[in-house]
């Protein structure tokens, strides 16, 4: 087992992100073959549960198995974590398929490699939360409402206006505003919209203060939906395909540990995260396999462009391996 510790990168700028898409990437894609005969590699990610099968593989070894000397570098969110896949800083990075495929619509070349998490079904690890005593009873009752996500044009609000609709509301009268997921419970209490989307530990923290679940938007939109996807750079996986193989298959055996093995999920995330103790006892864990579901990703892609989130409707095969 690794007992390396995690190292944490700072978030990367919009300047960057426009400036590497003029520039292109670096020329020096993949890793360095280090001690031991290991290719090192480095994926960027965010601190929360989503990543835990990737701390779990290098904690059970898929990844040295592989011959693949991992480095887990965190950041903000997936937005931060693309330019330096595209620089060739990082050879792979972990972030939302919504983000992912806007990414590509910008003529980035990223391509999603694995699967990273799904939704839970019912109860989810997300949710659109209301005060217990709001007058809101459905996702209808949005229209004309404010609702908080955390990105704006992501996958938070593409998936609230959809099932709005499927509601039989107005979902391009719903109002977003963005409000990171630590502060929306408090802007909920506070009046300062009429429903937030939190995902967890916040939300299992909102429930306990009285919320209501109105909506677990990502299995209400879908049940299958996969959330969030390993992406890599077209030009790591054209020069260097056979690190590319090796981490998929390193990736998919930890997908496959995290979802038969919910108690070490727990348990590592506790490694990399601040959440408390008795909040992650009881927080949803997402599903985690290998498999990506086509159908829903399509939707995904559809609803995506039908509410302006994309100029159109992704090519799957350009972004699926």
């Amino acid at each position: 087992m690794s007992t390396r510790p995690w190292t944490r990168a700072a978030a990367a700028g919009a300047a960057t992100l426009l400036a590497l898409t003029a520039c292109g990437g670096s020329d020096d894609a993949g890793g360095e073959t280090g001690e031991g005969g290991l290719t090192a590699v480095t994926i960027g990610t965010q601190p929360i549960v989503d990543s835990a099968p990737l701390y779990l593989g290098v904690d059970q070894g898929f990844f040295e198995e592989e011959r693949l000397d991992l480095t887990i570098e965190t950041a903000v969110g997936g937005a931060a974590v693309v330019p330096s896949v595209v620089s060739g800083d990082f050879e792979f990075g972990r972030g939302n398929v919504l983000s992912t495929m806007i990414a590509v619509s910008q003529g980035l070349p990223l391509r999603c490699i694995t699967n990273a998490n799904s939704t839970a079904g019912n109860p989810d690890f997300g949710a659109v939360v209301v005060l217990g005593d709001s007058p809101l009873q459905s996702m209808a009752d949005l229209s004309g409402r404010t609702v908080s996500v955390n990105t704006l044009n992501n996958i938070g609000d593409t998936t609230i206006r959809s099932v709005v609709e499927e509601a039989g509301g107005d979902p391009q009268a719903v109002q977003f505003v963005e409000i990171p997921f630590p502060d929306a419970p408090a802007a909920l209490q506070s009046g300062q919209v009429d429903a937030a989307w939190i995902l967890d530990p916040f939300l299992t923290e909102a429930v306990d203060a009285g919320g209501r679940v109105l909506s677990y938007n990502f299995s209400d939109f879908h049940p299958q939906l996969d959330i969030s996807c390993v992406f890599t750079s077209e030009q790591l996986i054209q020069e260097q395909p056979e690190v590319v193989e090796a981490f998929q298959r390193a990736m998919n055996r930890s997908l496959e540990f995290s979802q038969a093995n919910p108690d070490e999920v727990r348990r590592i995330t506790g490694t990399y995260t601040e959440i408390d103790p008795a909040v992650l006892e009881r927080i949803v864990i997402p599903t985690f396999r290998p498999d990506f579901n086509r159908e829903a990703m399509e939707l995904l892609g559809a609803k995506a462009a039908e509410y302006g989130s994309l100029p159109e409707e992704p090519d799957l095969d350009q972004l699926l391996p």
